[in-house]
């Protein structure tokens, strides 16, 4: 399980920056210049973190809740 873990961690930190906005946001980024656009896309990931981080959390304590029932 920690070489998975170790793995996705490694995978996700080894990619290109994501472009993770929407058409609009695209728009009004290319209207702002280079430096502000990074700096809106870093806040959509930021804030693209926190509902994964819980939902992983939550998923895990339920795996290793279920996993010491079943010994």
């Amino acid at each position: 399980m920690t070489a998975i873990l170790l793995g996705i961690v490694l995978m996700v930190l080894s990619t290109v920056a994501a472009s993770a906005q929407c058409s609009i946001c695209t728009k009004t980024a290319q209207q702002m210049g280079e430096k502000p656009a990074k700096a809106l896309n870093a806040g959509i990931l930021y804030l693209m973190v926190t509902p994964f981080a819980v939902v992983g959390f939550i998923g895990y304590r339920l795996w290793k809740q279920n996993k010491s029932d079943k010994v």
